[in-house]
């Protein structure tokens, strides 16, 4: 699992605005689980809540999360998420807007990966209700 010394930042690169995750509560070489707080600095909040099109970002950053722990873990280092592309293969939502203030805990599982494409599985979810249901594809930069 995580140690108490690694950071967010130490994981991701994103900053202000575009870091939604606010807690990683597990970790390990497949699967990531983080807890966010929608909040007014979210980038498609407005109105009282957010756009549920965010959940995709939210979903890839615990993704990424879960491959930059297992790079720190390898490597000593992450690559910072440097050249990862990302598709949308699918993306289901049952809540829009996502209301300020909900806790959401995202879940993102590797279900495969060959020569660099790996496929993630995420799902988002505010108490027991599931608000998102996300599939994406990531190819990740040659060194």
């Amino acid at each position: 699992m995580l140690q108490d010394d690694i950071r967010i930042e130490d994981l991701i690169p994103h900053r202000d605005r575009m870091k939604l995750v606010d807690e990683i509560l597990a970790v390990d070489d497949t699967t990531a689980v983080t807890l966010s707080v929608v909040s007014e600095k979210w980038p498609t909040a407005g109105g009282g809540g957010a756009c549920a099109v965010t959940l995709v970002e939210l979903v890839a950053q615990t993704a990424g999360i879960c491959i930059g722990w297992r790079e720190l873990r390898k490597h000593g280092n992450t690559k910072g998420g440097r050249g990862w592309l990302v598709g949308i293969k699918k993306a289901v939502f049952m809540k829009d807007p996502i209301p300020l203030g909900a806790r959401v805990v995202t879940s993102a599982e590797k279900k495969f990966s060959f020569e660099g494409l790996s496929e993630i599985t995420g799902t988002v979810r505010i108490g027991e209700d599931p608000i998102a249901d996300v599939t994406l594809q990531v190819v990740q930069e040659e060194d």
